[in-house]
C-alpha cells in the first residue's frame, strides 16, 4: 500500500481518483489546491503525488517545483493529470519535474495502472 497525495480542486475529480486508488489497495489524502498541498507536503511526503495543473494558489508545476526542492521530494513520483494536452504544456509538467503526465478525460483503471508503474519505477522493480 502506498501513500498517494492527490491535488485537484474538483471535488467529482477528486471522488474518482480517490476510489480507484483506494480500490487498487493505496492510502489516499487529498488536497484541493496548490497552497494545501504544501502544507500535506511539509506534513509528511507521501509516495505519489497526482497534480492538477490549473489549481488556486499554487499551479500544478509550482506545486512540483517546490516539492523537488524539499529534502526526500525526489524521491516521490509524480502524476500530472490535466486538462491541458497541448505539446507545450506537457513540455513544462516534464520541465518542472514531474514522472508521467495524464490528460482528462481520463480512465480510472489507467490512472491506478499508471501509480502502480510509478511506484515500481521508484523502487527500482519496473523491468
Amino acid at each position: 500500500m502506498a501513500r498517494v497525495l492527490t491535488v485537484e480542486d474538483d471535488t467529482d475529480i477528486q471522488f474518482v481518483i480517490s476510489f480507484a486508488l483506494k480500490k487498487a489497495g493505496h492510502e489516499v489524502k487529498m488536497a484541493g489546491d496548490g497552497l494545501a498541498a504544501m502544507e500535506a507536503l511539509a506534513e509528511k511526503l507521501p509516495d505519489v503525488v497526482i497534480l492538477d495543473w490549473m489549481m488556486p494558489g499554487l499551479s500544478g508545476p509550482e506545486v512540483c517545483r517546490r516539492l523537488r526542492e524539499m529534502p526526500g521530494g525526489q524521491n516521490v513520483a509524480v502524476l500530472m493529470l490535466s486538462a491541458k494536452s497541448e505539446q507545450d504544456d506537457v513540455t513544462q509538467a516534464f520541465e518542472a519535474g514531474v514522472d508521467d503526465y495524464m490528460t482528462k478525460p481520463f480512465s480510472p483503471k489507467d490512472l491506478a495502472t499508471r501509480v502502480q508503474d510509478l511506484l515500481a519505477r521508484v523502487a527500482g522493480t519496473h523491468l
